[in-house]
């Protein structure tokens, strides 16, 4: 398998021939020396090569870990790509015309060296250290956030001091003379799953999204040749994030940089498994290529306070600000996934002023947006502004419960780890699937349900899970994870894996997440069918849902891992109230029914207003005759507390006739003053017709007729009822051809049959007097009590660049009653807004109290 691998002095002798072939698109050059005397090679390539410097320009970095070989090899094949196809490629071709790829292949030759001849797993670079061992990890040897560590033979073992090393010094040098560098790509292995720069605290930073949209633009590519996706994962509370990497280095000198972890081993077999993470990462880079120009000072600027102006149940409002230019229009981007691509795909719209309304969107549904500006003249991009996150409001018929999985019934059990089970429970992990060490791993999440009401009937569903690690599953191809509700009574004791394995399951959740979907830092989701939302809803009886994740139950000959680390967001580990285990459910409850009578009806014609009867039709002269009808709203359930759902005019005829004619009754919501003279009805002012006409043909079986109120009329009533106004009605003939003397009787048991269901309509009241002071290293929220029987809790978030105007906009950091919480992972040097908003039942969320944190203040 090695010999399939090239070797440091056999890419030095392609890249030479390569540069002898395409003497005007590649130049090689020597950028330093290792300890033991190799050369460290960049490839220049550029259309034009002469003017490589001038242009903006991607930097690729590979095998800085000896053991990592992807980084070299794919740095080679990409390169021969290039140079065979980049007059056949449009985009490739305008990418290399515009800006320029730095790549150095192997970033650590010595160590790359060593590893292919001696010892496979070898990470660090050749040096012999002070104490008579070798190495320095050369990924830990940069000068940001760079760590002393004093055990010299430990794999991560930093060096003496910042660029102690001929490998970092000669990257570092070549980056500080370079200013045009725009992008950083690191390519290492193992995991399948980008890790975006960092500055050492867990709050969003401006370029966030760029990182990750580069990442999933990259992942679309792959979907497209392997149908494998990447985690994108920038680190989370409470992990240490690594320190003294070349990618923070990058970073920080204004590089949007990226570490790509290749691959579920370090030296995978080439044929089988490196060959297609070539193929896929080929496409990949010609995209990431063709961003360089768009993050260059040749780019428009990004868009600043981009942010949601209103929502409705099917639309939401955005705004931003940018300065007014003719030539400049944006481009909007939605998902309603974690960390989506923004491309085609996902492009909804370009707008020229600074507002966009999305329409036509689902109720209750977790929508991303992002937005770029663009350049008419050349086409750049500016950078993305920040992800703004926003829920529609629901529909007048439905309410949410976000559920977090309970501390006490959430957990993992091992098959060989029976005696440990008990412990599992309540903290750090979720492992699920197989390795030798744990045998088969389960996991259990228990649901608290006894918030819903018993008369609830789902309408959908999803349960959300959080992949922290997916190293361990280290096989490709190979099982599926899976999400079962269980049986009520099928177990008695939930840390006992016997038991949980052995369960009796409902049914299978949603679609099973194959192994090469495993996403690291992108939350994966099961989506409940129609069937598997009423298997749920039967659960709300036994007020609680037990869900078992599981994944492979065997492992194939001479593998030891399949097994992914899911977070639980409990424990000195987890992540804390955002990254737990959630269920999200959207329901409704059985609807009520009032029938009103009608209060008051007349026949309104040229011959005079006619009391107590109700006719319509054509006189004898063929002018029209009108019915009138009016109803007291006053005697529907109280406006706040409920909500009309469905609405209709329940009539009948009395008489019929044998000859046919083309006469139709149309059914008209008005607005008119007491039921007067015929002039009043012919001059009304007509709001709605409700529902569709009728024929008088099909009133010959004297059934009951119903006039169905659409959106807009439901909403007048609701209007009138709220209003303590009359519904008035107005029963109106037409004919085509004209007719004499056809007048239809209308019986007195008219009614309007109104459902509705009990649903508060406003929120509570806002929160007031928030306060922020620093306490036990953290920062502390504070607010008054707000005193309203219906308050169900507060809901707290952060948001790092804009005031959160709407309750899913920013990180969660609390949901619940008290009046306080702190912000356990903040960082006290960046500015932050945070928005406290009290919700009710349904819930509806009040208008947010914000407050701005300055780390110039003292708190």
């Amino acid at each position: 398998m090695k010999n399939q691998y090239m070797s440091y002095q056999e890419s030095l002798e392609f890249l030479h021939i390569m540069e002898k072939q395409y003497p005007d698109l590649i130049e090689i050059i020597k950028i330093g020396t290792t300890y033991e005397g190799r050369d460290i090679v960049l490839a220049k390539i550029s259309n034009n090569v002469e003017t490589a410097d001038e242009k903006p320009a991607l930097l690729y970095t590979g095998s800085i870990h000896a053991r990592e070989w992807i980084g070299h090899e794919l740095a080679l094949k990409f390169i021969s790509h290039v140079a065979e196809n980049w007059t056949v490629d449009p985009v490739l071709e305008k990418a290399l015309s515009e800006s320029t790829l730095y790549m150095v292949p192997c970033l650590n030759p010595d160590g790359y060296e060593y590893s292919r001849k001696h010892f496979s797993f070898w990470r660090k670079n050749r040096r012999k250290n002070h104490d008579g061992t070798y190495g320095v990890d050369l990924n830990r040897n940069f000068s940001i956030g760079f760590v002393k560590q004093k055990d010299t033979s430990s794999n991560v073992y930093g060096g003496e001091e910042p660029f102690s090393e001929a490998e970092t010094r000669a990257i570092k040098e070549f980056v500080d003379t370079h200013d045009n560098i725009t992008i950083a790509l690191d390519y290492h292995s193992q995991g399948n799953v980008f890790f975006p720069a960092h500055k050492f605290h867990h709050e969003a930073e401006i370029d966030g999204t760029d990182m990750n949209v580069i990442a999933a633009n990259m992942n679309d590519e792959f979907v497209k040749i392997t149908g494998r996706k990447y985690g994108i994962h920038r680190g989370k509370p409470p992990a240490h994030l690594i320190s003294g990497s070349g990618r923070e280095y990058y970073y920080s000198r204004g590089i949007i940089a990226l570490v790509v972890e290749v691959g579920t081993k370090n030296i995978p077999d080439y044929m089988k498994s490196m060959s297609s993470s070539i193929h896929e990462n080929i496409p990949a880079l010609i995209k990431t290529f063709s961003e360089v120009i768009n993050y260059s000072s040749y780019a428009p600027g990004r868009v600043e306070d981009f942010t949601i102006d209103d929502r409705t149940s099917s639309t939401v409002t955005l705004v931003w600000k940018y300065e007014k230019r003719d030539d400049i229009f944006f481009e909007i981007y939605r998902s309603t996934k974690d960390k989506d691509a923004c491309n085609e795909r996902t492009k909804i719209g370009i707008a020229g002023e600074n507002r966009f309304v999305d329409t036509d969107l689902e109720s209750s549904t977790n929508y991303h947006y992002t937005i770029r500006a663009v350049s008419k003249t050349t086409s750049y991009k500016s950078p993305f502004a920040p992800v703004v996150k926003v829920r529609t409001k629901l529909d007048e018929d439905e309410f949410f419960k976000l559920i977090f999985a309970t501390k006490e019934g959430t957990g993992y059990v091992g098959q060989y780890t029976q005696e440990q089970n008990r412990s599992h429970f309540g903290l750090n992990s979720l492992f699920v699937g197989i390795n030798k060490s744990k045998g088969i791993c389960d996991a259990v999440a228990t649901i608290d349900l006894s918030a819903l009401p018993k008369n609830a009937i789902i309408k959908s569903a999803r349960f959300y899970l959080y992949p922290m690690n997916r190293v361990g599953a280290k096989i490709e191809k190979f099982g599926q994870w899976d999400l079962s509700l269980l049986k009520h009574g099928s177990f008695s004791e939930i840390t006992d894996f016997n038991e949980i394995e052995n369960a009796e399951s409902k049914g299978i959740i949603g679609q099973a997440i194959k192994s090469r979907q495993l996403t690291q830092g992108i939350w994966n989701f099961w989506e409940f069918s129609q069937r598997e939302c009423e298997m749920l809803q039967e659960e709300i009886e036994n007020k609680e849902a037990v869900f078992r994740i599981d994944g492979p139950k065997y492992l194939p000959d001479g593998e030891d891992s399949q097994m992914m680390q899911f977070d639980i967001g409990y424990g000195q580990f987890g992540g804390g109230i955002h990254y737990r285990p959630m269920l999200d459910i959207k329901y409704t409850i059985k609807n009520e029914k009032i029938n009103l009578p009608v209060q008051t009806f007349t026949t309104i014609s040229k011959e005079g207003v006619e009391e107590s009867v109700l006719q319509s039709g054509f006189d004898a002269n063929g002018d029209k005759v009108y019915g009138y009808l009016d109803f007291d709203l006053s005697q529907l359930p109280e406006h706040n507390k409920t909500m009309i759902i469905q609405c209709a005019l329940k009539i009948r005829n009395k008489n019929t006739f044998k000859k046919k004619t083309d006469i139709r009754f149309y059914v008209e919501l008005v607005e008119i003053g007491e039921a007067g003279t015929y002039e009043d009805i012919k001059n009304r002012e007509k709001i709605e017709y409700i529902g569709y006409e009728v024929a008088e043909s099909d009133l010959n079986a004297k059934e009951y007729q119903y006039f169905n109120f659409d959106t807009l009329s439901k909403q007048v009533l609701d209007e009138l009822h709220q209003e303590g106004k009359t519904l008035k009605l107005v029963i109106k003939p037409t004919s085509a051809l004209g007719a004499k003397s056809r007048i239809t009787k209308w019986h007195e048991d008219v009614e309007l049959v109104v459902k509705y269901i009990e649903k508060r309509r406003t929120p509570v009241a806002a929160v007031e007097n928030v306060k922020i002071s620093k306490e036990n290293r953290m920062i502390k929220l504070s607010w008054n009590k707000v005193e309203d029987e219906a308050l169900a809790g507060y809901y707290v978030v952060r948001n790092s660049f804009h005031p959160p105007k709407h309750f899913m906009d920013g990180v969660k950091l609390y949901g619940g009653k008290d009046t306080w919480t702190y912000d356990n992972f903040a960082s006290f040097d960046k500015e932050k807004y945070y928005a406290v908003f009290s919700y009710d039942d349904v819930p509806n969320f009040s208008k947010p109290a914000i407050v701005r944190y300055d780390p110039l203040e003292k708190y």
